[in-house]
Parts: C-alpha cells; sequence; structure tokens
C-alpha cells in the first residue's frame, strides 16, 4: 500500500481496519443489473509486532462482500480514494477527472491539476479483470495508506473502465507480485520495500464474518492476537502470483476435485470460490443447487444439513462449512458460493478467507 507524504516509518507495523460494505452483488441485484452484467528468512516472523508501540489503524471497508478495500490518499495536497486491496493483480489505478465512462461520473476521480508532485508519462495502462477492464494513462505521484509514504509511485488514471459501474469502490491496489504488473511500473508494497518503508516484506489479511466493521490490513508484520493457534506456511508454486499447491478437495470423506493436486489462486479480491466447470458442477449437484440464470440457488432450511467442502493444503485440512460457502438472501432463498471459472485453476476468495487468517511472506514466497 501506498501513503501520501514525505516520510517514510522505517520501524512499524501499519494495521488497517476494514469496514464491511454492501455487496456488488446486492446493489446490481436491487437494480435489476446482476443477470446481464454476469453474462456480459524462512521461518522468521515478527511475531512481537503486536506490542509494537507505532502500530497504526485505519479504516477499510468490505466489498463485494468478501474483497476488501480501504481508503488511501494520491497527490499533493492528498486526494483521497477507496481501492481494493487485491491479491490477485498487482497494479494501483483510481479513475481520471477526464474519464468518460458512466462508472467515473458516480465515483471519486483523481485529477492531476490539483497535485503539486503528479507527473504524467504519456505511457499507455490498461488492465483486464475477470469482472472488468479499464484502460488510461500511466502518472506519478505521492501515494499514502495509514502512516505509509510511497514516493515516486506509478500508477493508472483510469480515462475508459467497463464492470465498475455499481463497484463500492473507486479503483484497486494490487498486491501480488511485480512480475504480472504492467510494464515499467511497480507495485505498491514492493516500492514500499525498496524505500525502506516497511520492517519486514510481509501484509497479512484479518477479514470479519457478518461484521460492517473489525476487519484489517496489516502491511510490514503480523499481529498476533488476530489469530489462534499456528501458522501452516505453503510455499507459492511460483514468484509470479500468490498461487498455491491444494492436494485435494474433498466432501464427505470423497475427493470430489484436485485429484492428482490443483493449483489455486489466493485472491482477496474476489468475492467467491472459483473452479473448473466439470468440479464445481459436481459440487452444487451434492449441496442441492439449482440454476438460476448464471448463479446456482440452495433452499436455506437445508443448509444445516450440508456437509462442509474440505480443502486438503499441504497436507493439511481447511474445512469450508456450508454457513461459510452458502450467502443467505432471504429466508427461502441462498447464493452458493461456488462459481464455475474457465481455467483449470481454482480461485480462492473471500469465501475461504473469511475462515483463515492468512499472511503474505514476499521475503520467503509463502503463504501462512
Amino acid at each position: 500500500l501506498v501513503l501520501l507524504g514525505l516520510v517514510a516509518l522505517s520501524e512499524c507495523l501499519v494495521i488497517m481496519p476494514l469496514t464491511k460494505t454492501k455487496t456488488m452483488r446486492e446493489i446490481m441485484r436491487e437494480k435489476n443489473l446482476l443477470d446481464s452484467f454476469l453474462e456480459e528468512q524462512a521461518n522468521r516472523l515478527s511475531d512481537d509486532s503486536a506490542s509494537d508501540p507505532k502500530l497504526s489503524t485505519h479504516p477499510l471497508r468490505n466489498a463485494l462482500d468478501m474483497a476488501y478495500v480501504g481508503n488511501i490518499t494520491i497527490g499533493t495536497p492528498p486526494q483521497e480514494f477507496r481501492v481494493v486491496f487485491d491479491t490477485g493483480s498487482s497494479d494501483l489505478w483510481v479513475p481520471s477527472i477526464k474519464c468518460i465512462s458512466p462508472a467515473c461520473h458516480t465515483h471519486i476521480t483523481f485529477d492531476p491539476h490539483k497535485s503539486s508532485t503528479f507527473q504524467l508519462t504519456h505511457r499507455p495502462f490498461s488492465i483486464v479483470y475477470g469482472s472488468g477492464m479499464m484502460s488510461g494513462d500511466l502518472g506519478h505521484d505521492i501515494v499514502k495508506i495509514g502512516k505509509l509514504v510511497s514516493t515516486d509511485q506509478p500508477f493508472g488514471l483510469s480515462l475508459r473502465q467497463f464492470g465498475f459501474d455499481n463497484a463500492p469502490f473507486d479503483g484497486v491496489l494490487g498486491l501480488s507480485y511485480p512480475s504480472i504488473a504492467v510494464p515499467g511500473t511497480i507495485p505498491v508494497f514492493d516500492n514500499l520495500m525498496k524505500q525502506g518503508a516497511i520492517p519486514e516484506p510481509v501484509f497479512a489479511f484479518y477479514l470479519s464474518k457478518h461484521k460492517q466493521n473489525g476487519s484489517v490490513l496489516m502491511l510490514g508484520g503480523v499481529d498476533r492476537s488476530y489469530y489462534k493457534g499456528q501458522l501452516n506456511w505453503i510455499p507459492v508454486s511460483n514468484t509470479k502470483s500468490w498461487l498455491i499447491t491444494v492436494d485435494h478437495i474433498s466432501m464427505n470423506g470423497k475427493v470430489i476435485g484436485c485429484e492428482h493436486s490443483c493449483e489455486a489462486l489466493v485472491d482477496t479480491g474476489t468475492s467467491l470460490i472459483y473452479g473448473p466447470a466439470a468440479p464445481v458442477t459436481n459440487i452444487q449437484r451434492l449441496i442441492h443447487a439449482v440454476p438460476h440464470g448464471p448463479e446456482y440457488m440452495v433452499s436455506c432450511p437445508i443448509i444445516s444439513t450440508l456437509p462442509p467442502v474440505i480443502f486438503t493444503i499441504n497436507g493439511i485440512d481447511y474445512s469450508v462449512p456450508a454457513e461459510a460457502y452458502i450467502h443467505k438472501i432471504s429466508n427461502s432463498l441462498c447464493l452458493s458460493g461456488f462459481h464455475a471459472d474457465k481455467t483449470d485453476k481454482w480461485i480462492l476468495g473471500d469465501v475461504f478467507l473469511r475462515l483463515y487468517f492468512s499472511v503474505y511472506d514476499r521475503g520467503n514466497n509463502r503463504i501462512g
């Protein structure tokens, strides 16, 4: 994350509280837009950081019901934006005041002329997501998150964007590896490491359940008061993204997916659990979910009878109970938290991550 300011704190753990907002699905369902939208060193970690007297917090909000966002500032004087903190991408972007897309008219836009530290590069900047895209120009400025400051930070200024019309956030701040960033840029977290703004190359998420407040993003260390037990470390599959290997997926003791292991992206920017069509369709059948347009619905009264879905990762079982993978819309209608994707990889979104505290260790290329 990037903070707006001229001096970076070199030895502090930054914790950013998260707040839950109405989900994009709920907003779009209310506006009758959902159906059309859906089509179109190795063992070391600072465990004593919870007592750091320089610990700071910053309010954030939950977007998409399972992807979490927070406020950052860009420029001098600072202009504030709400962004998704996304482990599935690497770049920072916000809408430009020159953006012509309808979505920009309902979101906060950045005005370069009001920042004395802004530099425009006249280089194109574009990103394609699973649910939308943006294109625009690349700029540089000071970015602040909490008490962290990233100077000369590259970021995108969208001139056109699609898929974000009803999003409860303005832009995206990627927390993945630089190898998938827009060429010629450096991610915010990498810039913070390069500038010595954080004591350790580590960040972590605590995503609260069913609460608008209480979720946090930790930068530069881990506050142990947010989890119990020991962290189980899983090496990343490569140093391009937060991909890990899943041994198998099972229900009622029977393997239903990843029979010979598979890869899964740990993604705070995705609300559901995505997987290949065949195993996900099988899961929908086993939980008695029926198609409703592009989604799968479940009768709410049967939730208590449904078994958990078990993800076995690095030899350890991570249980996802029905109460977590089914989202209640009304007293009788519930939505399945599994969704088929067109790739052979799984995506462990916030349906999974709200159950398990997660730590992202860039220094050792592993997830806890």
